[in-house]
């Protein structure tokens, strides 16, 4: 007979689409199946360190399988270990509140934390449970899909699909403009998202942070479709690509984490092609869109499966664990494997191989070998 009878669940860092999925089944899967109380956090570990929090019913959650975003808010600034706290004279002021953290998990009477989140926010779950004994159940959460121990991660397919209607969409207009369009998206230091979606939307370039770039074999790839008569190419960049021997392109700094912020090399990389080749380039950042909007089916299901299957480890008592998907079975993984490390793309893997042998450059080959690729 388990001992759990409450549980909190909370959602850290970025949104990603399935969020509300996984929300909706750990409430359902516990309520229903298991006959405990759930309790959510609202806006990450920040509302556990000020004590913001109600049960959760079916009620709450009716509705919530194709709604994006997350009903808890969430943020990727509460970090309880160095907490912002705000003086009374205005200061502002790291501070370590996981103290704090702790004592109001007592006081709500939760027996065990499910938090939904990326590395950083399963990386302060994992304290939680090794430094203050807090019991956790983690689940991964990312559209970049770059966290180790789980093959993907809900949001994923979602990002991929908004980034692949947006070829969609740019591939008519660079045909009737015969220009070259850049499509900008996420992904931080992981090429998934675009090599993914350069693969499903069609793409002639994709560029990644995995695989440092050259502009000869672009430059020679657009020049060789010109020549079979198709003078114009799509090219997907991920956020974190870089030129060999250059550097990435940020676009800002968090004022508080002061954690900076990948984005916008789409535009130097336009600007260089236009310089090298002569060609009319337009570069467009997908941006938040991928984070936006209702999960796609696949989402739906994996954010179901990840919530049923924490909401068994939290009850069951396995703390410190994380769930995640290996082939297609749901698995539980020491949550201390999972973090700290991502998971980024092999350049040698079967994924990039089979897009060169289809005609896509990657910027790291020769310039015949660039050239060829049309034919």
């Amino acid at each position: 007979m388990s001992t759990v009878r409450r549980v909190g669940v909370l959602t850290g860092g970025g949104d990603a689409p399935g969020l509300n999925a996984v929300l909706r089944a750990v409430v359902r899967a516990c309520t229903v199946g298991h006959g405990v109380t759930v309790v959510g956090i609202s806006d990450g570990f920040t509302g556990l360190v000020e004590m913001r929090a109600r049960e959760l019913d079916l009620d709450d959650v009716s509705g919530l399988l194709v709604r994006g975003g997350t009903i808890l808010g969430t943020t990727n600034r509460g970090n309880p270990f160095r907490y912002a706290f705000r003086r009374p004279d205005g200061v502002e002021e790291i501070v370590d509140a996981s103290d704090t953290a702790k004592k109001n998990v007592e006081k709500l009477g939760l027996d065990c934390l499910i938090v939904i989140g990326g590395d950083g926010s399963l990386s302060i779950g994992e304290r939680f449970w090794r430094e203050l004994g807090v019991p956790v159940v983690g689940v991964p959460k990312t559209i970049d899909n770059d966290l180790f121990a789980t093959d993907y991660t809900f949001g994923f397919a979602t990002a991929v699909q908004s980034a692949t209607t947006a070829l969609d969409c740019l591939h008519t207009t660079a045909e009737s403009h015969h220009r070259v369009m850049l499509l900008e998206v996420m992904g931080r230091q992981a090429g998934w998202i675009a090599l993914h979606a350069g693969l499903a939307g069609g793409g002639d370039v994709v560029l990644i942070p995995e695989i440092p770039f050259r502009f000869e074999p672009l430059i020679a790839k657009f020049r060789a479709r010109e020549r079979r008569g198709r003078p114009f190419s799509l090219v997907v960049v991920a956020e974190g690509a870089a030129p060999a021997g250059g550097a990435q392109v940020f676009a800002g700094e968090d004022a508080v984490t002061g954690w900076k912020r990948l984005g916008g090399c789409s535009y130097a990389i336009a600007r260089e092609i236009e310089a090298r080749g002569g060609y009319e380039v337009r570069a467009t950042v997908l941006g938040h869109i991928q984070r936006g909007g209702s999960p796609v089916p696949s989402d739906r299901i994996l954010a179901t499966r990840f919530g049923i299957e924490a909401a068994r480890l939290a009850v069951g008592g396995c703390f410190g664990s994380m769930v995640a998907i290996s082939g297609d079975e749901i698995v539980a993984v020491p949550l201390a494997d999972a973090i700290g490390r991502l998971k980024r793309v092999d350049p040698q893997s079967q994924l990039v191989r089979a897009a060169r042998a289809i005609g896509v450059v990657f910027g790291d080959e020769d310039v015949e070998q660039a050239a060829s690729s049309e034919g």
